[in-house]
């Protein structure tokens, strides 16, 4: 059996970018979701933050144009932006907590059925890093995930319940993967979107947790 095309991180993050509305405060987790900086809807006007203090970054740094001062959270080079702004990191964790924060884009090693997000710790390698997820997941107004659909061994990132440490209950909003575009429902888990040449079937076959197929299924829009 062939084995069907999956979207690369670059249009995951094209894909998370048509979320974010007109005039959006968005934080940007490490990996994928710091991709989205590149990709802002024509005709809209996102600010985005960072909680090491700068707010309204824009693209990363072209070759031979990089500023060590200047970096995002994966630690990418940015381009200098019209309009950045820089502040205390403190005052960027401020922004966070008092709920300043329309939208986050965030990482993740497992996302439950009912919006739990796992995304801090491997158990099995011992390692972990909470940066500023915890308070992301809990004080940003949307919760959006971007990832691939499984782990490096196969194993679905969608699961019943999850069994890494948590990051916040019931805080996601939306899985954008390399398959899907999957909604959190007070319903459970609603497929809205599948990658060209997807069928729901199949992302459900990738998928330890039930998803319910919307009757408006369509493939991912750019």
């Amino acid at each position: 059996m062939e084995e069907k095309l999956r979207l690369d991180r670059e249009i995951i993050a094209m894909r998370v970018a048509h979320e974010l509305q007109d005039g959006d405060v968005v934080n940007l987790g490490i990996g994928i979701p710091s991709l989205c900086s590149q990709f802002v809807p024509e005709g809209r006007e996102v600010l985005y933050h960072s909680e090491s203090g700068v707010l309204n970054f824009g693209p990363m740094a072209e070759p031979g144009e990089e500023d060590v001062d200047l970096t995002n959270a994966s630690g990418q080079f940015l381009a200098w932006y019209p309009g950045m702004s820089f502040f205390h990191s403190a005052d960027a964790f401020a922004m966070i907590r008092g709920g300043h924060i329309d939208v986050t884009v965030l990482g993740a090693l497992q996302v439950s059925e009912t919006g739990d997000l796992a995304n801090w710790m491997l158990p099995e390698r011992g390692i972990g890093n909470v940066g500023g997820a915890m308070d992301l997941a809990a004080g940003a107004k949307r919760v959006i995930v971007a990832m691939e659909h499984s782990d490096r061994k196969g194993n679905s990132k969608i699961v019943k319940e999850c069994e890494y440490p948590l990051t916040g209950k019931a805080c996601v909003d939306i899985i954008v993967t390399d398959i899907a575009v999957i909604e959190v429902t007070d319903d459970g888990l609603l497929l809205t979107e599948v990658a060209p040449g997807w069928t729901g079937q199949d992302v459900q076959a990738e998928t330890a947790a039930p998803l319910k197929i919307s009757p408006q299924l369509q493939d991912i829009q750019l």
